[in-house]
C-alpha cells in the first residue's frame, strides 16, 4: 500500500482526541445517520448519498456499541488486530482477515489501540449480497451447494462471512487499491472503486469456506464425496463407477443419493453438467456443440429442452 495512504491512516483523528483526553466514548456518525428502531441502533443510508462506496478508517480508543446497518460492511483489518460480537458470536479479525457482514446483522467492535487499523467499507447494492455470494460459489459445485443446506440445516445465523489468512492473495491487493483509490481522490476514482468493488467479491466468493462444525453421519460423508467425484469427474464418471470405486451396490448407492439430497443420480449430474455449460456458453466463445462435448453431454435436443428448463432460455439467448 502507498506509505503516503498508511501515514494519513495513522494520524489521530478528533474524535480519537476526545477518547483519549476523556476516556470516554465519542460516536464520530452524525446523528441524521441514524435510524432508532427497536432496542438495536440502525445506521442508514446517510452515508452512502454521495458515494456508492464509502470506505473509512475505524476510530480508536473506544468500543463501539452493538448496531446494524441497512447497508453492507467489510471489515478489513489493515493493521493489528481486534475483538467483535457479531450476530451474538465472538468473532476474533488478525492483520489481513476479512469481516463481511450482511445487511441488518448486529454487531460491536471492540476497543482498537494505537497500532491497530480496522477498515470499513460500506456499499449498498440489491445484487450483492452474503447470499449471492454464497451463490457464486454454489452454483458451480454440487457439494458445495449440498454442504451449504446442511450448514443452514444446523444455524439460522448466515449474515456473516470470515475470511482469514488472507495476506499472500490477491484479495488483499484489491482491497489495498480500492483504498488507495479512496484517499488519493484521483479521476475517475469512483468509477475505479466500484470495478474493483466487482473484483474483490468475485475474489472473496473464490476463498469462501463452509466451516468445518457441520457434523455429518457416515452416510452424509460418503455423499459427500460421491458429490466430489460428480464435481471432479462430471464429463466421464458414472453410477457404476462411484458405486464400484466405493464397494457399494448400484442400486443402493442410488437409492442412497436420492434419499439424501432429495435428488437422483442423473438429476445431479445432469445439473452439474448444465451449469457448468451455462458458465461456459456466457463465458466464451466455444460453439455450443463444443460446449456440449466439453461437459459429456451428447443428445442436442435434451440439452436444449433441460437448457431452457434451467435457465428460461436457450443458449444462444444466453450469449446475448
Amino acid at each position: 500500500m502507498d506509505d503516503r495512504i498508511l501515514n494519513q491512516l495513522m494520524q489521530l483523528t478528533s474524535t480519537e482526541k476526545k477518547r483519549l483526553r476523556t476516556k470516554e466514548f465519542f460516536d464520530d456518525v452524525p446523528t441524521d445517520a441514524y435510524t432508532n428502531s427497536g432496542t438495536t441502533p440502525t445506521i442508514n443510508n446517510y452515508l452512502l448519498k454521495s458515494k456508492s462506496i464509502y470506505v473509512s478508517r475505524h476510530n480508536r480508543f473506544s468500543t463501539y456499541p452493538t448496531h446494524t446497518h441497512t447497508f453492507l460492511e467489510i471489515n478489513y483489518m489493515l493493521r493489528g488486530s481486534c475483538e467483535e460480537i457479531v450476530d451474538s458470536n465472538p468473532v476474533r479479525l488478525n492483520q489481513g482477515d476479512i469481516l463481511l457482514i450482511d445487511v441488518g446483522c448486529p454487531h460491536s467492535i471492540g476497543y482498537l489501540g494505537n497500532s491497530d487499523l480496522l477498515i470499513n467499507i460500506l456499499f449498498q447494492d440489491d445484487q450483492v449480497n452474503l447470499n449471492s455470494l454464497k451463490e457464486l460459489k454454489t452454483n458451480q459445485s454440487v457439494l458445495y451447494r449440498y454442504l451449504l443446506d446442511k450448514k443452514t440445516e444446523h444455524t439460522n445465523s448466515n449474515r456473516y462471512s470470515i475470511f482469514k489468512d488472507l495476506e499472500a492473495t490477491s484479495v488483499i491487493n484489491t482491497i489495498d487499491r480500492i483504498i488507495e483509490e479512496y484517499y488519493l481522490d484521483k479521476e475517475f476514482s469512483d468509477s475505479i472503486i466500484t470495478s474493483y468493488l466487482s473484483i474483490l467479491i468475485l475474489q472473496l466468493a473464490r476463498q469462501y469456506t463452509i466451516s468445518d462444525d457441520i457434523a455429518l453421519t457416515n452416510t452424509e460423508k460418503l455423499i459427500a464425496n460421491v458429490l466430489t467425484e460428480i464435481d471432479n469427474h462430471y464429463q466421464t464418471t458414472s453410477l457404476e463407477k462411484i458405486a464400484t470405486k466405493y464397494g457399494y451396490n448400484r442400486n443402493y448407492l442410488g437409492n442412497l443419493i436420492t434419499k439424501v439430497t432429495g435428488n437422483s443420480f442423473s438429476e445431479v449430474i445432469s445439473f452439474k453438467r448444465l451449469i457448468t455449460a451455462h458458465e461456459l456458453i456466457t463465458n466464451s466463445k466455444l460453439p455450443i456443440k463444443d460446449v456440449m462435448d466439453s461437459v459429456g453431454i451428447k443428445n442436442k435436443t435434451n440439452f436444449y429442452k433441460k437448457y431452457h428448463d434451467a435457465f428460461g432460455e436457450t443458449p444462444m439467448q444466453s450469449r446475448h
